[in-house]
């Protein structure tokens, strides 16, 4: 599933740039996830990386409403990555 930025957030920047498939953005308020282009880290890292490098506690969270598999996940990470190799 997609990670969700929560009301938590305090725009601290240091999640955007961590994000290795562009996949945060600076939103009308708080930034935000595309779940379109959010694996997880998947194929890049064994964590979420926007969640580690968070100060705040519980700010980036699963988003309940993007159900995904780990292979969804993987999938989507070829895509966006290897897509002219396959």
């Amino acid at each position: 599933m997609a990670l969700l930025i929560t009301h938590k957030c305090t725009n601290c920047d240091m999640c955007l740039p961590e994000c290795p498939n562009d996949a945060i953005s600076v939103g009308s308020d708080i930034y935000v996830i595309d779940p379109v282009l959010c694996t997880e880290c998947v194929g890049h890292y064994d964590k979420p990386t926007c969640q580690k490098v968070c100060p705040i506690t519980n700010c980036i969270v699963k988003d309940p409403d993007n159900q995904e598999t780990e292979e969804q996940l993987w999938e989507r990470f070829v895509m966006i990555h290897h897509s002219d190799k396959i």
